[in-house]
């Protein structure tokens, strides 16, 4: 079991942001260098925390955050903590664990202190896990869940070209461009008097950020020449997905 005070960002040592910000400007050379990727919509970026939502179409979208021009928390898979240090790094850089396929509290917990702390934005596929296909799934409310909360914006993201630069089950990342664009800010669902959250308010901005992130994932698409093809009447669950 993973020792979950691990996980609370140690800011206080000064290797943590170093390491961070080593790993992050290598990783931001080489997709720069090998897939020119490119950023619009940083301008778009609130100051202090938030919720980040991107879409989710290939294992390299976590690594391309480092071309975002702010330090980000992410939510990692809890076996990585298994590894002795797997759990050194990716606790060092930010990182805490979450149970796949399971209501994790205590991940949830931690999500909420960083955002309550006001200073980093932290990372949340609201598709859950990795999609195949043109369009934006059903979104999870974890993300709407986590502003309301903590009254934070949330910040949808488009990625485009990652599947064509390492599609599912490949091995190598191709030399294909990667362009990222960061959408304006969508307010949390509000709180009523008593603090409580209307799960109507949450579905509804679940709804609005799962459209704000097919509209900048299919833009993001296009800058890469590789233009999202789908029926935007039809629903996102039926045929679009490739055979």
């Amino acid at each position: 079991m993973v020792d979950r005070s691990l996980v609370l960002d140690q800011r206080t040592r000064w290797y943590n942001l170093l390491t961070y910000r080593v790993l992050k400007y290598l990783l931001w050379g080489v997709f720069k260098i090998w897939n020119r990727v490119t950023v619009e919509g940083a301008e778009n970026i609130p100051d202090g925390a938030c919720v980040w939502a991107p879409n989710h179409r290939s294992y390299i979208d976590t690594p391309l955050q480092a071309c975002v021009p702010r330090r980000l928390r992410f939510m990692g898979k809890e076996s990585v903590w298994n590894n002795r240090f797997f759990a050194w790094l990716f606790t060092t850089i930010g990182c805490f664990p979450v149970s796949r396929g399971s209501a994790d509290r205590a991940a949830l917990m931690t999500a909420l202190s960083v955002l309550e702390s006001g200073d980093d934005p932290v990372v949340a596929f609201p598709e859950g896990e990795r999609k195949d296909g043109p369009r934006i799934f059903p979104l999870f409310d974890g993300a709407a869940y986590l502003a309301a909360k903590t009254q934070v914006p949330i910040v949808p993201v488009g990625i485009g070209g990652t599947a064509a630069a390492m599609p599912r089950g490949a091995k190598f990342m191709y030399p294909k461009r990667v362009h990222v664009i960061i959408g304006k800010p969508l307010p949390p669902p509000p709180l009523n008097e008593k603090g409580r959250l209307s799960r109507n308010d949450v579905r509804e901005t679940t709804e609005r950020l799962r459209e704000e992130i097919q509209s900048l994932f299919d833009r993001a698409q296009v800058v890469c020449g590789v233009p999202n093809e789908y029926d935007p009447t039809s629903d996102p669950t039926d045929s679009d997905l490739p055979e």
